[in-house]
């Protein structure tokens, strides 16, 4: 049996790529991983805090070779810390409490049918903007992603942000189906391939669902040193046989649902 090729790393984004939105991992999915990093690097890159990921995921620094939160402005490898980048240090409190506010009256304004808690979450690298707040039920949030995809309250609201925060050279990026993430220009997923060495790797494979543009997998997908694979469906089945297709270990005949595990 061949030995593990660590010059081949395979990057996973979290949400409708290696579980269902904001649900925990399958066991199958697990397990493949498992039998995947003993023949190549695999890595995790998502968006959401450490608290979130592993909320989803379980130990996921120890799980991954490389394992990257908030789009790798935390950093681990091989379970251990290796860079963190804070939000406030590169904006300065001044601008970060400008957006804060304008965002938050923003929504006090908007006409949505319903809206809860937690409008502003803040991030280590970012802040998270809900119009229906991240406190809503699964009902609630299924609901706001018809109504959001119907009538583009999301990108609405980033083209305003855009047009108010020129001078802070922000990237704004819709992920998930209630909120989107705004922060430094960079600081999108393409900033945890700063831990990938050049010559280290002659293939980086990156797996990620929202790889449209304006989608927070859109730059890494669409980078130079990664060979982008969509998960059109948001579907860990569709992620599975893909490698199987790439790396020759066969995907499981199913998956446990999510509220079965």
């Amino acid at each position: 049996m061949a030995g593990k090729n660590k010059r081949i790393i395979a990057l996973f984004d979290v949400d409708g790529t290696l579980t269902e939105p904001r649900k925990v991992v399958s066991p199958e999915t697990v397990e493949y991983l498992k039998a995947l990093r003993e023949k190549i690097c695999i890595g995790v890159v998502g968006g959401s805090d450490l608290v979130k990921q592993k909320e989803q995921l379980g130990d996921s620094p120890n799980m991954f070779d490389y394992c990257f939160s908030e789009n790798g402005l935390l950093a681990y490898k091989d379970g251990v810390k290796i860079g963190e980048t804070s939000l406030v240090g590169h904006l300065g409190e001044a601008n970060l409490k400008r957006v804060i506010n304008w965002a938050l009256r923003y929504i006090a304004d908007l006409d949505i049918p319903i809206k809860r808690g937690t409008f502003v979450e803040f991030r280590q690298g970012m802040l998270n903007l809900s119009p229906i707040g991240r406190n809503c039920s699964r009902e609630e949030r299924n609901e706001f992603e018809k109504f959001d995809l119907a009538n583009d309250i999301r990108k609405a609201m980033v083209a305003k942000m855009r047009e108010e925060f020129a001078d802070l050279n922000l990237t704004y990026s819709i992920g998930g189906q209630i909120s989107f993430d705004c922060f430094p220009s960079g600081w999108d997923k393409t900033y945890c391939l700063r831990y990938l060495p050049e010559g280290d790797y002659d293939e980086i494979h990156f797996f990620g669902d929202k790889t449209f543009e304006g989608g927070n997998d859109f730059e890494i997908y669409t980078c130079e040193r990664t060979i982008g694979h969509s998960v059109e469906d948001a579907d860990p089945m569709t992620t599975l046989k893909q490698l199987a297709e790439l790396f020759g270990l066969p995907a499981p005949a199913k998956l446990t649902p999510p509220d079965a595990h």
